[in-house]
């Protein structure tokens, strides 16, 4: 599936939580030509599903060059040690916050809240967290960092969900790809479930600071497209 002018694809991949239902989240490829980053690389053992939904959008994992993790939760980047181990040239980027994590220097957070979690089903849910096999990051991202690609695309922090959670803003074609700072629903951007947020007040307050940013589409990996001003949804 791609966006306008193909400056940004976005991937389908399916899971199944087990309950006979096929629920879809959405990894995006941005590329410029010359460059191609992907941004979050689905479950582990996702590698086969991706490379197959790349291939569909013309643009195959081979021809990467960079994978963006948004943060640490297993959805995200649970393929991201198969991408490396069979890409080698591809470089990983994290936020500075998140990067320690995904490489295994620190505990998962998302593990520590379960810890004081009594939810049926957590413990299947702990199990898929903790088998997770870490992937070293080669390059940090703090908030404002900006790339070259696509005329311009800029790292911007939304912690809250995660406290190292970023989203990718696509300047020139006023995109930005969400991670789980946002969800779509019905085709509108809606905040993600505090539920899951390690700070509920911290993602409100990210996803409010968003109206600073000429954004026409939001591409959120739980839901897709988005075209509204989330503000707008939420007041």
């Amino acid at each position: 599936m791609g966006y306008g002018d193909k400056s940004a694809e976005i991937l389908i991949l399916t899971v199944n939580y087990g309950d006979g239902k096929n629920r879809p989240i959405h990894p995006v490829i941005i590329s410029d030509g010359r460059e191609r980053v992907l941004i979050d690389c689905g479950y582990p053992g996702q590698l086969a599903d991706l490379e197959s939904a790349a291939e569909l959008s013309g643009v195959p994992l081979s021809q990467l060059t960079a994978v963006i993790i948004t943060h640490h939760d297993h959805d995200h980047y649970g393929s991201l040690l198969d991408i490396r181990e069979k890409y080698p040239s591809v470089e990983v980027m994290a936020s500075e916050l998140d990067a320690p994590y995904i490489d295994g220097t620190r505990r998962s957070l998302r593990l520590e809240q379960t810890d004081i979690m009594d939810i049926d089903g957590m413990d299947e849910f702990r199990r898929a967290v903790a088998a997770v096999k870490p992937a070293p990051v080669d390059i940090t991202l703090r908030g404002g960092d900006v790339f070259p690609w696509c005329g311009g695309t800029e790292i911007i922090p939304t912690p809250g969900h995660m406290p190292g959670h970023i989203s990718v803003y696509v300047r020139q074609r006023k995109v930005l790809i969400t991670g789980d700072a946002l969800i779509a629903i019905g085709g509108r951007p809606r905040i993600s479930n505090p539920h899951y947020a390690i700070d509920a007040l911290l993602a409100k307050s990210s996803v409010e600071k968003l109206a600073e940013y000429d954004i026409d589409t939001f591409i959120c990996y739980h839901g897709g497209l988005a075209r509204a001003n989330p503000l707008h949804s939420r007041r």
